[in-house]
């Protein structure tokens, strides 16, 4: 039980720290970052990957599907996105 305790209080504090630094991205920037949180997001789908595939136990097995389906639709998001900003770059003619 004190683990569990101690995993939901890491994760509570890194919601926080995230919407902080997001928060403070100023529009500029958040082409150039989206694409270093592609990066991220694939290693968060390697590592939801492992997690569903494991079988510890039906709890992990369960929320690693679902972390692979938010970190898929997080990583081909962001490209698409990211791929659309570059076309407003391009010369027309």
């Amino acid at each position: 039980m004190e683990e569990l305790i101690t995993i939901l209080t890491i994760f509570v504090l890194a919601l926080f720290v995230g919407f902080e630094v997001i928060a403070k991205v100023p529009p500029l920037l958040h082409t150039p970052l989206m694409s270093g949180s592609n990066a991220i997001s694939g290693i968060t789908l390697i590592g939801a990957l492992i997690s569903a595939g494991s079988k510890y136990t039906l709890l992990t097995t369960i929320l690693g599907l679902v972390a692979v389906t938010f970190a898929t639709i997080n990583v081909v998001g962001g490209f698409l996105v990211t791929h659309r900003m570059l076309g407003m770059f391009k010369r027309k003619g």
